[in-house]
């Protein structure tokens, strides 16, 4: 413990000098602002800045990408509250809460939370990476493909069963996103499917395109279509800052975020979708306030969900720093960036390039104060964009959308996918169907395919692997408990009304 505080120290010690310091500082700022812009994201401007690493000292270059990585899920938060438009799959989840609390005037309690909770859960997940990052990396690679598909399966049960008004209608919003999920090339097997001889279905549907399509576009039709003038809460605009009531009930959902985030970053199950959608279920089941959830907007929606995308974010350095594994795709980026400087990520990086390591640690603890700061004092300033009158409001997430998904790929072809995908958000919104499960179906549909389809190699065609292992067999009971329980509770709840 005394060795793991003094390489912490000389960590610091590096990190802190004034050109690593300007480096962390840009990373952080770019990576906010990335953040905010739908369709960009941390891993495609990593990559673009790849490059760099002919010309700047390894140290110096992780601080730099680190700190784009985890600002862009700060970042991601701020379009999600105020335009219903994630700028990142992580922050898919606080659109959800985030986006009632700002059409009730709450922006100001919602964007804090985000912040600090984002603050939060970063720095105990690195101390935690700081800590145990070597024993929580040996328990990962021990799960394998049974466990991962069995971890989707729960995430697919207890998305649908409480982001939608009844199980019905989550689970049928999930399959629509299964589907869409299953088109292009098959991962294993190379063939073509479901793509209509639509060259530009090959590589798939992209998920930020959908989700800003299901979210922002349907959201400027929803209200063009059927509310009209009646939603001018949407401008109204209280304050700037938390209660001391919204901290009470923020405090306990940063904590149980990071609980749920921290794991599962270590792993590779999906990114940050599966531990935010997991950390919005759980808080929804423990809030004292479940009226708000889905009207008025609940602060705990916001709050949990955000440390837990911002828990796993960081996690994913311990797999990645102790065994050479990357569990996102910034994070396959930045295995790269290592690799581009001869440094092979692994059990013997501590050893070899024990330096580096630290200070990329060290980092993390400076980059979280520093998105704290960068961030907090802007909440006023991002707050006054609701007094922008509605109809030139909705102009702007339009133009915005727009540019953001065009960007991506410039093809235009995306664009009529988007608009295509807002009309059907519009008519899910009007009949009452959730369009998080589809986020989610598609996200993690392909994932639980290729998992499953390992499993049964593994357990040589045998659907008994799933239940043969500790791990999976208790995953199983969970989903099994998940599914009967509520009819259950319901029947003898009505049983024992009538007696």
């Amino acid at each position: 413990m005394l060795e793991t505080w003094n390489n912490l120290l000389s960590g610091f010690a590096t990190a802190g000098t004034p050109i690593n310091l300007l480096w962390a500082f840009v990373g952080c700022a770019l990576g906010t602002a990335i953040g905010v812009l739908p369709g960009l994201g941390p891993a495609v401007t990593v990559a673009m800045l790849l490059p760099i690493t002919a010309q700047v000292e390894p140290t110096a270059s992780m601080i730099f990408f680190a700190g784009i990585y985890y600002g862009a899920m700060y970042g991601g938060s701020t379009t999600s509250i105020l335009l219903n438009t994630p700028g990142e799959t992580g922050t898919m989840v606080t659109a959800l809460e985030g986006f009632k609390m700002a059409k009730s005037g709450r922006a100001g309690s919602a964007l804090a939370t985000a912040a600090i909770g984002s603050f939060v859960a970063g720095t105990l997940a690195t101390i935690l990476v700081t800590l145990f990052a070597p024993v929580v990396a040996e328990f990962a690679v021990k799960l394998g493909p049974p466990e991962y598909f069995c971890m989707m399966v729960l995430a697919f049960i207890t998305v649908s069963a409480v982001l939608g008004q009844s199980t019905v209608r989550g689970l049928t919003a999930l399959f629509i996103g299964l589907a869409l999920g299953l088109i292009g090339i098959d991962q294993i097997s190379g063939q073509v499917r479901y793509t209509g001889n639509i060259p530009e279905f090959m590589d798939g549907i992209e998920t930020v395109l959908i989700a800003v399509g299901l979210f922002a576009v349907s959201e400027v039709m929803y209200n063009a279509l059927y509310e009209g003038k009646s939603s001018a809460d949407m401008n109204r605009l209280t304050k700037a800052q938390m209660t001391p009531l919204e901290w009470r009930r923020s405090w306990p959902a940063w904590l149980r975020g990071t609980a749920i985030g921290f794991p599962f970053g270590t792993i590779p199950a999906g990114g940050s979708e599966i531990p935010t959608f997991l950390s919005y279920a759980t808080e929804k089941k423990l809030s004292k306030h479940q009226e708000e959830f889905g009207t008025t907007g609940a602060i705990e929606g916001v709050a949990g969900p955000e440390a837990a995308n911002n828990a796993a974010v960081t996690a994913t350095l311990v797999p990645l720093l102790t065994l050479g594994i990357p569990t996102s795709v910034t994070a396959a980026i930045l295995l790269s960036a290592l690799q581009n400087y001869g440094i092979q990520a692994g059990p013997q990086l501590f050893q070899n390039s024990s330096t580096l390591v630290w200070a990329l640690i060290a980092s993390l603890y400076i980059g979280n104060v520093m998105l704290l700061v960068l961030n907090l004092p802007l909440v006023g300033l991002w707050v006054k964009l609701l007094q922008i009158p509605k109809p030139q409001l909705y102009a702007g997430i339009l133009i915005f959308a727009t540019v953001g998904v065009y960007g991506m790929r410039q093809s235009s072809f995306d664009l009529f996918i988007m608009y295509g995908f807002g009309l059907l958000g519009t008519l899910m919104r009007r009949c009452d169907f959730p369009v998080a499960p589809v986020i989610v179906g598609m996200i993690l549909g392909p994932l639980a395919e290729a998992q499953m389809r390992n499993a049964l190699s593994i357990g040589e065609g045998h659907w008994r692997v799933f239940w043969d292992r500790p791990m999976s067999f208790t995953l199983l009971s969970i989903v099994a408990i998940c599914l009967l329980l509520p009819p259950i509770w319901s029947a003898w709840q009505r049983q024992r009304s009538k007696g």
